[in-house]
């Protein structure tokens, strides 16, 4: 046999080895004006907050008497956690009747509107936060001697 076929497949075998890249060799490239030839890949994420409007707290004495002028009087805390952008609104309205000479007043407070409404008073704020409310309530009674009444006022939250 002659010395050719004898190499013939160590060439080949040489050849097939140089095709084949290696995994020591290391790669390079160069970019230019903007013009990747590679991967890339973005990430875009959308956070959903709920909308969140709860009263934390509604409370109130069960039932009124009158003090020494006749009046009823009570002091209602109402706690209410909102993170709507744009705020809440509390009506508050007389559920018993007989009441009349309502007069509903609240500490100063600089996000709060306290403010007259048909049957009642309508207390709002613009803004999200934690508030607390100290509503003092004074009523009047139509009953000359009436010494005790249930709790006359409803409490209703909505979102602005």
């Amino acid at each position: 046999m002659s010395p050719m076929p004898r190499r013939l497949p160590a060439l080949v075998a040489s050849l097939a080895l140089l095709a084949v890249p290696s995994p020591s060799l290391g790669d390079s490239m160069l970019v230019t004006g903007g013009e990747a030839a590679g991967a890339s890949a973005s990430l875009n994420f959308r956070i959903i907050i709920p909308a969140v409007m709860r009263v934390m707290e509604n409370s109130h004495p069960l039932q009124l008497t009158a003090n020494a002028d006749g009046a009823l009087s009570g002091e209602q805390r109402l706690v209410v956690l909102s993170n709507l952008k744009r705020g809440f609104c509390v009506n508050l309205r007389l559920a018993v009747p007989g009441v009349d000479r309502w007069q509903l007043h609240t500490p100063p407070a600089s996000d709060i509107i306290l403010s007259p409404a048909g049957d009642g008073y309508r207390v709002c704020s613009a803004r999200p936060g934690r508030y607390t409310l100290v509503l003092q309530h004074q009523f009047g009674v139509n009953t000359p001697g009436q010494q005790a009444m249930h709790w006359p006022v409803q409490t209703d939250i909505s979102a602005i």
